[in-house]
This record gives structure tokens, C-alpha cells and sequence, in this order.
């Protein structure tokens, strides 16, 4: 199969060409999609048409499809594929999570003790305008950090609270007890490094993050947001302006994202798993323990 990856806009994003997503990829290609996907974080896929089943499939070829503590956002259809939609079922519930409303800067599954980190997420149906998604990429924004701040966090520990990322959601109830015991405050370090080439990155989510485990009070909050401020800066942001039958696949171990507010009148629907990558290839943030 003959295909290419080809940088979009000169920034850490690539678009992926001559891939059918639908069909069963050799080998060789499966791994030159995680050579790309391991070291680039953001692969995007043009004029897609997958089942449930196929894109469950093609995320199995890179790792161990996650099921998300959200029971109430996945398919009725597959265990391992959650729908992001504003949209309702005949009986006027909800057939998906997080609405219409903007949603912050943040990383898919921080608010759980050994998170998987890989996501892919496809566009079945959406408004003609609003909803870009942004992603910054938190290797480039560590290397950019004066070497004191570097030197600062080493070591340190962001906390991460399900209750306040949550609290953001523009159609969420209060959160149940059930939920809330499965997402107990966990704790991951500031900064990870990459198993294959050894560069180092940040590991944020300021929707989630409540704290520093080493800096209780003012000091480590305001770390915090100096260090979201700066790994947010445009230089670090790719902007994905969405087509329907787009894919994007990332790495949230080192990569933030985010969305812009679309008219709630309007539908959006979009297909996502989970998946649980390799440590062997993928930055995988580690835990400790944390009583609140």
C-alpha cells in the first residue's frame, strides 16, 4: 500500500494519505502509524466511513481498547466506543457526553489512577460552524521552560479531581456516588519522559488539576496556571478545523486539547475509543497514591 504523512501547516500534526481506515492494514503500515502517531502526537485521516466495529478494530491495532467510567456516554451498540454529541434519543435523553458548550484546555482519562492515553475520535455529524478542536503539544512547551522552572518541578506532583472537571460539562447533573468512587483525586508527576528518545514533556490538565501535592495552597496553584499560560501559547496549538468522515488519533501523554462552544440547535456527533498504549513506545503518566 502506498501512502504518505505529510505535515499540516508546519506544526506537529500530520495528515495521513491513502489510507482507508475500513479496510485491514498490512503490518508494515499499522507500524509506520505508530512511529508517526509515538513521536508526532496528532495524525489526521481525510474522508472516512467506518462502523463501530472498524474503528473498534483499527484502535485495536495499537493497543487494548479502553472501557471509560462514563457507562452513560458509551454506544448502545459497543462497549468500547463513547459518542460526544448534543444530540437526544426519542425520549429526549441524552445519547452522548459533553454537549454544546466550549470545553477547556485538558487530557482524556488524567483523572484516573494509570490512564490510557491513546484516543481516536471520527465525525459522523456536525454544524456548519464553531466546534474546532485545539491540541497543544507539551513536549516543544517543556523544552522552552527556563531551566530553573525545569529544575522547580522536577519531582512534583499535579493532583486531579473528576468533580471539578465535571463541574465545566454545560449539561451535567450532580455526580453520583458510584462515579464518585470511581474517580477518587489521583496524583501524576509534572513532567514524564519519553521511553524511545528520552525527550521530556509536561503532563497538564488544567480542567482537572486542583493542586500540587508537594505545593498545597496559593504557591502551587499559581505554578499551575504559569504553567498552563505557557504551554497553551500559540506556537505550541494546532487548530483542526472539522470535515465529516475526519479521524484524528493522539497521545494524551504529552498533548492538551480543547473546543470551541457551537450552536446547541445544531447537531454533533462523533465516535470515540479509548486505548491503552504501549509503555514501551508511548509516554505513559505514572501515579501515586493520594488520600484528599
Amino acid at each position: 500500500m502506498e501512502f504518505e504523512i505529510v505535515p499540516i501547516d508546519r506544526q506537529f500534526a500530520f495528515e495521513v494519505r491513502g489510507v482507508d481506515l475500513w479496510r485491514s492494514l498490512e503490518q508494515g503500515v499499522v507500524d509506520a502509524l505508530e512511529q508517526a502517531w509515538s513521536s508526532q502526537g496528532v495524525l489526521v485521516f481525510r474522508r472516512q466511513s467506518l462502523s463501530e466495529e472498524e474503528l473498534v478494530a483499527f484502535s485495536g491495532r495499537f493497543g487494548d481498547p479502553d472501557h471509560i467510567v462514563r457507562d452513560d456516554w458509551r454506544s448502545g451498540n459497543h462497549p468500547a466506543v463513547t459518542q460526544i454529541s448534543n444530540m437526544k434519543n426519542s425520549r429526549g435523553q441524552s445519547i452522548g457526553g459533553l454537549g454544546s458548550g466550549e470545553l477547556g484546555w485538558h487530557t482524556d482519562q488524567s483523572y484516573v489512577a494509570n490512564p490510557a492515553t491513546g484516543s481516536i475520535l471520527y465525525m459522523v455529524e456536525m454544524p456548519k460552524v464553531g466546534a474546532n478542536t485545539y491540541w497543544a503539544n507539551l513536549n516543544p512547551a517543556y523544552e522552552a521552560l527556563p531551566a530553573a522552572t525545569q529544575e522547580r518541578i522536577e519531582g512534583l506532583h499535579a493532583v486531579y479531581d473528576y468533580v471539578k472537571r465535571q463541574s465545566t460539562y454545560d449539561d451535567e447533573k450532580p455526580m453520583s456516588e458510584e462515579l464518585r468512587r470511581r474517580t477518587p483525586p489521583v496524583a501524576h508527576p509534572l513532567v514524564s519522559t519519553d521511553p524511545v528518545s528520552g525527550r521530556r514533556s509536561l503532563y497538564l490538565d488544567p480542567t482537572t488539576t486542583v493542586g500540587i501535592r508537594e505545593l498545597p495552597g496559593p504557591e502551587g496553584q499559581a505554578l499551575l496556571e504559569e504553567l498552563n499560560r505557557h504551554a497553551t501559547q500559540p506556537e505550541f496549538v494546532y487548530t483542526h478545523h472539522w470535515q465529516v468522515g475526519d479521524v484524528i488519533m493522539w497521545d494524551n501523554g504529552f498533548l492538551l486539547h480543547r473546543r470551541d462552544d457551537f450552536d446547541p440547535s445544531h447537531n454533533r456527533l462523533l465516535k470515540r475509543t479509548t486505548i491503552r498504549l504501549s509503555p514501551d513506545r508511548h509516554i505513559i503518566p505514572s501515579t501515586i497514591p493520594f488520600a484528599a
